[in-house]
């Protein structure tokens, strides 16, 4: 049984909370990245040498040094006769891990299904949740494992990509002047790869030190992203603007280091126990080959559905996906019987039953009356990104932390010596913007850079009204580019690792099966992308993620109407995660590509 809450306050107030934080401007509120941010299009981690522009050709170029990249890659080197190279703009490989080296930095997902090929490197994971510094050292690890280094090309950002029909291949472009050629290319640019600023009057004026947490500048604070003490932030006065997963993170110890600490909230996080540990180097011995397959799809599982025969993870996401499945299971025995209202009815009386729960902790953690208040998330849990912290609330007990609610209207402006919020001035020595990255906006801008396709047409042009692909990977008008990404695929987003793990297979195949039939063109039928986005815009599943009621954030275009092309853009194979992966690796080992064309091309 359920514990005794009245529903209809708590959906109130929910709706009014909401109410507060709708703006008009929508993901139009945050700001470009010009003026004394530029140095955000910078790397403040690698000096960029000086070299002469490359030039060349190569079979395949594989745009992005993440874990997408960089899976792709190895499985490549594995097929052992693909010339292949690898470009980022990065000073090494890691993606999104290369530039997060903010304090406290840690991924939310179990590293055993996070940290992709464990058993290939054999890597033994410290923590069942591991830190930053220790994951970027993975992705080192794998390129080091599978001897990546010879053909990467880092610090460098990619222009243009152009189709030349007439020879088949793509001519790539980049800021230093190459121009490469590639019969084939990939784009694992990843979903979170371009850091967004908000857009508060004055921001340029601070004349105090000011950084977003993506490019952390520990030569303001001291320290490092070990945990060493920031010595320069004794004394000071520091703001940070932003409470989602990376302010969660950051503000323990900031709190712990900075002379006064201010954290200006919009809206709070929701915030459960983490219970961190180490992984037993006896127990991690006895796991059998191939454990890790096992335990992605019992991840995968959980995550999509609630139930397995076993929860071999203990995830956090996964146990809030395990409540509404027992939820459900408590008013019908028999999972077959379930409809898509049991599904629904079952998820809000779990979601409102755990959100109390989280409310509860707060108070029972922060000693403030007020101040726990503040820090009480009033929005279904998947609202917003789910956070899962054992530190931050308590930080909130330190004296020299101060929370600065805004209930949800956000820091007013910004001034040359501080921050303006409910009206009152904060003196300021340091601003911190843990702002997050974009997320909604158009994929080639994410990017940085534009893909022109057949007759010149633009991969903005191709998806105006949001993404069409086949199977997340082909698009039709871009002969022989795979999109390395997970929407209109499997869409695993608690563990977007997890997209990656056959891409590099399936594209090897692709390419041997082209060489074997004399095609120098490959790309999707008309018929099967129109066929795939068809199936993705008629799937009317419910979804837990975001929704119109929702508070606003990046998972609901915050809170702005969602039409064709966000369904399309936050789209996912019907069958769902693990439909998807067994779909997938039965397409490739087929040998027949059903809906692709291989074709000889122009002679």
């Amino acid at each position: 049984m359920g514990v005794m809450i009245d529903r209809e306050a708590i959906h109130r107030k929910y709706a009014e909370e909401r109410a507060k934080r709708l703006r008009p401007d929508g993901i139009a509120q945050f700001a470009e990245i010009t003026g004394k941010f530029a140095f955000l299009e910078g790397d403040p981690f690698t000096v960029r040498s000086e070299r002469a522009p490359i030039t060349g050709h190569t079979e395949l170029l594989i745009v992005g040094g993440g874990f997408s990249g960089l899976q792709v890659a190895a499985r490549i080197k594995e097929a052992g006769d693909i010339d292949f190279r690898i470009i980022d703009g990065a000073g090494d490989f890691g993606g999104v891990w290369y530039w997060n080296r903010y304090p406290g930095a840690m991924c939310d997902t179990t590293s055993l299904v996070y940290l992709p090929m464990l058993e290939e490197t054999g890597y033994r994971p410290s923590m069942k949740y591991v830190p930053g510094p220790e994951i970027r050292a993975h992705a080192v690890r794998i390129a080091r494992c599978f001897d990546l280094y010879p053909h990467a090309i880092f610090s460098t950002n990619v222009s243009s990509m152009t189709w030349s029909d007439q020879d088949n291949h793509w001519i790539v472009e980049t800021d230093r002047g190459d121009r490469l050629t590639a019969t084939y290319v990939t784009m694992g640019t990843g979903p979170l790869n371009r850091p967004k600023l908000p857009g508060v009057p004055g921001i340029e004026t601070f004349a105090g030190k000011s950084f977003h947490t993506a490019r952390w500048d520990y030569s303001a604070t001291g320290g490092s992203e070990d945990g060493a003490p920031m010595t320069e932030l004794a004394g000071k006065r520091v703001g940070i603007i932003g409470t989602g997963a990376t302010g969660v993170q950051v503000v323990p110890t900031l709190g712990r280091d900075s002379g006064e600490l201010y954290v200006f909230q919009r809206t709070p996080s929701s915030i459960e126990a983490r219970n961190n540990a180490p992984i037993d180097p006896a127990w991690y011995a006895t796991l059998e080959p191939d454990w890790q397959t096992k335990y992605i799809r019992n991840f995968g599982e959980l995550f999509s559905t609630g139930h397995a025969k076993e929860d071999l993870l203990q995830d956090g996401f996964c146990n809030i996906m395990i409540g509404i499945f027992n939820r459900m299971m408590a008013d019908s025995a028999d999972p077959a019987s379930v409809t898509t209202e049991d599904f629904m009815r079952a998820y809000h009386a779990s979601d409102d039953e755990k959100m109390v729960q989280l409310r509860s902790r707060v108070d029972e953690i922060v000693a403030d009356p007020k101040t726990a208040e503040g820090l009480k998330a009033w929005y279904r849990q998947f609202c917003k990104r789910p956070c899962f912290h054992d530190e931050y609330l308590p930080t909130f007990n330190r004296p020299n932390v101060h929370l600065v609610d805004t209930d949800g209207k956000g820091v007013e402006r910004i001034d040359e010596t501080g921050v303006w919020a409910n009206g009152r001035h904060y003196d300021l020595d340091v601003i911190v913007y843990a702002s997050g990255f974009e997320f909604n906006s158009d994929y080639t801008r994410r990017s940085s850079f534009e893909v022109y396709g057949r007759d010149g047409l633009t991969l903005t042009e191709k998806w105006f009204d949001g993404l069409q692909t086949y199977q997340g990977m082909h698009v039709r008008g871009f002969p022989n580019m795979f999109i390395l990404g997970f929407w209109q695929g499997g869409s695993n987003g608690a563990n977007i690792t997890s997209n990656y793990r056959f891409t590099g297979r399936t594209l090897a195949s692709i390419i041997a099966h082209a060489r074997a039939t004399g095609a120098r063109q490959v790309e999707t039928s008309a018929r099967a992308e129109h066929d795939w986005v068809e199936a993705i815009d008629n799937f009317d599943a419910p979804s837990i993620l975001g929704g119109a009621d929702c508070t606003p954030g990046y998972y609901n275009n915050e809170g702005q109407l969602e039409g064709r092309k966000e369904k399309r853009n936050m789209g996912a194979y019907p069958k769902g995660i693990v439909g998807f992966s067994d779909y997938i690796e039965e397409w490739r080992s087929t040998g027949l590509f059903e809906g692709l064309e291989f074709r000889p091309g122009r002679p």
